[in-house]
C-alpha cells in the first residue's frame, strides 16, 4: 500500500494547525524549533535573546504582592526597578489568578488598569501588556496604550477577545487553565500532562484564529500552577518538547508560585532563586519569555545559562547574554536626568 506523506503528516496533525507543526520526536531541542519573532502592535519583539516580563499586580489579593502597588506612582517606581534591570516588557494586572480569587467585576479592573498603563506608556519606551480575560478590560487597556494582552484563560472565558487584540494588532499570550481560578485546583486530572496542555492550547489558537489574530502575534503559556499540581509543574518545566512542536513561542511564569513552595519549604517572598532556577530550565527547553516578579535575579539566571550554551572551548572564550536592543534603549534612557517625570 502507498502511503502519502503529506496526507499521513495531517492525519497525525492536530486540529487547528498548519502545515508547519511538527511532532515532537524525542526532549532533544532540534526536534523542533520554536518562532523567534513575536510582533506586537507595531513591532516585532526578536526572540533570539530571553525576554523577561515583569509583573505589575494592581489586585489587593494576589498571592505574593497583594496590595503593595495601590495607585500610579507605586507602580511607575516599582517599574522603573525593572526597566533598569532589564525587562523586555511589563504585565499590568487588575484581577487576581490566585487559587480560589474570585472575579472582578469589568469596571473596577478597567478603574485598576488603566491609569497605570496610561502613565507606563508616557513614562517609558519598553512595551507594556495587560493581564486579562475580558473584552472590555482589554479593549480600554490598548485604547491606552498597551501592546499586548495576557489572557490566561486562552480565551475560553471570553472568546470576544480574540477580535479585541486582532483589531489592535496587538500580541496575544494564549496561557492554559482548566476552569476559573476559583476551581481550578479541582482539575488536575490528565494522562498525559505535556501532551493535554499543548491540545487544549491549540484549542485555544484555534479560537485566536477564527477571530482574526495572526499566527506571528501569538505566544504561548502551559500556565505553570493553573490547574497543575506541583508535580505536574514541575514535570512541564522539565519536558516542554510538546508546546516546543506547535512551533509557537513559549512563554512560562514560574515566579513565586506554590509548587516551589512544596519544593522548598518557604514563603512566596523567600522563593526569588527558586523561581530564577525555574525560568532557567525551562529556557533550556526552549521557553524565551519569562513572566516574573524578579527581573534582576531571573536574568542573571538566564545569562549564564546562555553563557554556558555559547562557550566555545576551543577558544576559550566566553559569550555574555546579548541584551535586547529594546532593553538596552529603555535603561539608557532611565539615567537620573532623563526619566520623564520621574520622581
Amino acid at each position: 500500500m502507498t502511503v502519502d506523506p503529506a496526507a499521513a503528516a495531517a492525519a497525525r496533525r492536530p486540529e487547528g494547525v498548519g502545515d508547519g507543526w511538527v511532532r515532537p520526536a524525542s526532549p532533544d531541542l532540534a526536534a523542533a524549533h520554536p518562532a523567534t519573532r513575536w510582533r506586537i502592535r507595531d513591532q516585532t519583539l526578536a526572540l533570539d535573546v530571553p525576554r523577561v516580563m515583569g509583573i505589575l499586580n494592581l489586585t489587593p489579593d494576589s498571592f505574593s504582592d497583594g496590595g503593595e502597588l495601590s495607585g500610579v506612582e507605586e507602580a511607575l517606581r516599582r517599574a522603573e526597578g525593572m526597566v533598569r534591570a532589564g525587562a523586555s516588557l511589563l504585565d499590568v494586572g487588575g484581577e487576581s489568578t490566585r487559587p480560589g480569587a474570585r472575579a472582578v467585576p469589568v469596571a473596577e479592573e478597567i478603574r485598576r488598569v488603566v491609569p497605570v498603563v496610561e502613565a507606563l506608556v508616557r513614562r517609558f519606551p519598553t512595551p507594556v501588556s495587560v493581564d486579562t480575560r475580558k473584552a472590555p478590560v482589554a479593549r480600554a487597556a490598548l485604547a491606552a496604550g498597551a501592546s499586548v494582552v495576557n489572557d490566561v484563560s486562552g480565551l475560553a472565558f471570553d472568546p470576544g477577545l480574540a477580535e479585541v487584540v486582532a483589531e489592535a494588532g496587538a500580541g496575544l499570550v494564549l496561557m492554559h487553565m482548566r476552569g476559573t481560578p476559583e476551581d481550578m485546583g479541582a482539575r488536575t486530572e490528565y494522562k498525559d500532562v505535556g501532551g493535554e496542555v499543548t491540545a487544549e492550547l491549540l484549542g485555544a489558537v484555534a479560537r485566536a484564529r477564527k477571530g482574526g489574530v495572526a499566527d506571528v502575534a501569538m505566544v504561548l503559556d502551559p500556565g505553570i500552577g493553573f490547574a497543575k499540581t506541583a508535580a505536574q509543574s514541575l514535570e512541564l518545566l522539565g519536558d516542554l518538547s510538546h508546546l516546543r512542536g506547535t512551533g509557537f513561542p513559549i512563554l512560562v511564569g514560574p515566579s513565586r508560585k506554590s509548587f516551589l513552595g512544596e519544593v522548598l519549604g518557604v514563603g512566596p517572598r523567600d522563593r526569588v532563586m527558586g523561581s530564577a532556577v525555574a525560568c532557567a530550565l525551562a529556557f533550556l527547553q526552549g521557553a524565551r519569555i519569562f513572566r516574573v516578579h524578579d527581573v534582576g535575579p531571573t536574568l542573571q539566571a538566564l545569562a549564564v545559562v546562555t553563557a554556558v550554551q555559547a562557550c566555545d572551548p576551543a577558544s576559550g572564550s566566553v559569550l555574555g547574554m546579548p541584551g535586547s536592543p529594546e532593553a538596552e534603549q529603555a535603561r539608557r534612557s532611565m539615567s537620573a536626568d532623563e526619566v520623564r517625570g520621574a520622581t
